[in-house]
């Protein structure tokens, strides 16, 4: 694998993680019981997007991490999986 497409799975493991993440610990404003006039009662009270950057930066490098593993170390790839139907 070249650091191009290293970079390229990381990227695409990275904003998959990030929609993983985002909702993880959000209180709305419903919950606060504090809805700002002209709002959405399920906006988030107190977004704090450098946190969730900082928790899906590290879930994404220990998926990665795996990742990388398990396709460069051990050799496991799509060829490897069984095939479902007959002749493919």
């Amino acid at each position: 694998m070249t650091w191009i497409t290293g970079l390229a799975i990381y990227f695409i493991i990275w904003w998959t993680v990030l929609f993983a993440i985002l909702p993880i610990g959000m209180r709305s404003q419903a919950d606060e019981e504090d809805v700002v006039l002209g709002t959405t009662h399920s906006a988030p009270a107190d977004f704090k997007i450098l946190r969730k950057v900082v928790q899906t930066t590290l879930v994404s490098i220990a998926v990665f991490i795996v990742y990388y593993v398990v396709t460069q170390v051990y050799g496991f790839g799509p060829e490897d999986l069984p095939h479902l139907i007959p002749g493919t």
